[in-house]
């Protein structure tokens, strides 16, 4: 095996067999030790993917449209024909890192504190599970083991919330599993279709269409997207986001926002878009309605939220929405703005929902209509909301700039009547995310002190900083060199283009 080989193998069964250690281990702080560890070294083999042979290829009729950087291929099921085949390349890499740092932060953090429900070992031991799902998922270049990782994230994810969650935490827990065994019951079946028709499950081979009919390729399309869209979620399949962030504890509100989310918009750019490019074609302008109405709609329904945790979590609909309307475009231009939307994204609702959960959990509500006056009780703490607040907004020179604002000029760019207004609208949805971030930083900063900010210390704990200084730093470093995600993917997403407008 090759070193590249091996660091994918590694990203995959380190924190599989420190799931397994944690649970193992009696003693609950040296469990979560452990579970730290693990998350670490995993971070550790994921950044070095990033090295190695970077062989693109034009895509034609003998060629796929990307060679990835390392990739793993064995037999798994050799009767059915399916094979164990792992890749990366730029459009994946930036999003396993993600992952990876994510996981680090949420893991260390309980090291500090451990939300009420259980035990911190098996809060630690589900991490590390959704982990493993998450990265497969990113790194699966076979349909079948694609939509298996895609599923291993289910029973963790829904433990985390029904056991660490609020007090309506089964509630929500219930509504994320049943979405999300909806668009597992369309994934499955567009799978189906795709392997049945084409005869292999292999994504590298499938990316094109491998001479799929019209008519299959839009069948496919339209499962894989709804199925996509629901993970997101995308708007109108969103209901059931806001509930399970609010409910969720502040570890299971980074992860599902930070990373979770993504493995929808990732996999509908890698599979949907790639496996079935016809039917790409002629749905993104279906998909750009909906994009920018994702867009509109989130911003007003933030700007009518009375809760921390809840206004955060409608403002990743509006996010996602400039991410689908990236892909919609089906250009260089919108894939990149769709990409790097990804990873900002994740930093910085990662962030905000540490945030969050900080205020929360020092004021003992997340109510805005009982919150302000942090700046003067907690002015270290109020500078860092303030920071993620207008990161999120879109601020030129911070990471969520990007993406929104690339997103505008490829709809533009794509010129017509309509694609020119979902350019304007959505631009201004942006400045609808503007005054509802705003609104948020008047409501809990500004103003005197309420009965619950008021007791609130001016103190932060290191643990606090740890899980927060890495995300305010990648936050800055992807506003101001947004090559670092940019630079990777450049290659790939030509290549994918060429693909989906030969």
């Amino acid at each position: 095996m090759t070193f590249g080989q091996v660091l994918l193998v590694a990203v995959l069964a380190v924190p599989a067999l420190g799931a397994v250690a944690v649970a193992a281990i009696p003693r609950d702080r040296a469990a979560r030790l452990v579970g730290t560890a693990a998350a670490a070294l995993t971070l550790l083999a994921a950044v070095p993917l990033v090295f190695g042979g970077r062989g693109w290829v034009a895509w034609s009729a003998d060629a796929p449209a990307v060679r990835p950087w390392h990739q793993l291929d064995l037999q798994w099921v050799p009767g059915l024909e399916l094979r164990f085949h792992l890749g990366v390349d730029g459009i994946s890499w930036p999003l396993v890192v993600l992952t990876a740092l994510l996981t680090l932060l949420c893991c260390a953090y309980t090291m500090w504190r451990v939300p009420g429900g259980g035990s911190g070992r098996a809060l630690v031991a589900l991490l590390l599970v959704v982990e493993v799902g998450i990265l497969g998922t990113f790194l699966a270049l076979d349909l079948v083991l694609f939509f298996l990782f895609f599923e291993v994230v289910l029973l963790p994810m829904y433990a985390i919330i029904a056991g660490w969650g609020g007090t309506d935490r089964r509630r929500a827990a219930r509504k994320f599993a049943l979405y999300t065994l909806f668009g597992s019951v369309l994934l499955l079946v567009g799978v189906y279709v795709v392997v049945a028709a084409a005869g292999t499950a292999d994504v590298v081979a499938l990316t094109g269409g491998a001479g799929m009919s019209r008519g299959t390729q839009l069948a496919a399309f339209t499962l894989l997207a709804v199925a996509f869209a629901v993970k997101s979620p995308l708007w109108p399949l969103h209901s059931w986001l806001p509930d399970a962030h609010t409910q969720a504890p502040t570890v299971g509100s980074v992860v599902l926002a930070g990373v979770l989310l993504k493995m929808g918009t990732y996999g509908l750019i890698r599979v949907a878009v790639g496996v079935a490019p016809e039917g790409a074609r002629w749905a993104a302008p279906a998909l750009g309605v909906l994009a920018v109405a994702a867009i509109l709609v989130g911003s007003l329904v933030c700007l009518a939220q009375s809760d921390v945790k809840r206004l955060i979590a409608y403002s990743s609909v509006g996010h996602m929405g400039f991410v689908l309307l990236g892909v919609a475009t089906l250009t260089t231009t919108g894939i990149q703005a769709a990409l790097i939307g990804n990873v900002a994204h994740g930093v910085i609702t990662g962030l905000l929902f540490f945030l969050a959960g900080a205020v929360k959990d020092r004021t003992g509500t997340g109510a805005l209509a009982e919150l302000s006056g942090l700046r003067e009780t907690a002015p270290r703490l109020a500078g860092l909301l303030a920071f993620a607040a207008i990161a999120s907004l879109g601020l030129p020179g911070l990471a969520g700039f990007w993406g929104e604002a690339f997103a505008v000029i490829a709809a533009v760019q794509v010129g017509g009547p309509l694609w020119t207004t979902l350019g304007v609208l959505a631009a201004v949805g942006g400045a609808l995310t503007a005054a509802y971030f705003l609104r948020l930083l008047r409501q809990v900063t500004h103003n005197r002190p309420s009965p619950a900010v008021g007791q609130v210390g001016p103190g932060l704990a290191g643990a606090e900083l740890t899980a927060w200084v890495p995300l305010v730093l990648l936050a800055l470093a992807i506003g101001l060199a947004p090559a670092l995600v940019l630079g990777v993917a450049e290659a790939p997403v030509d290549a994918l283009i060429g693909v989906v407008l030969p």
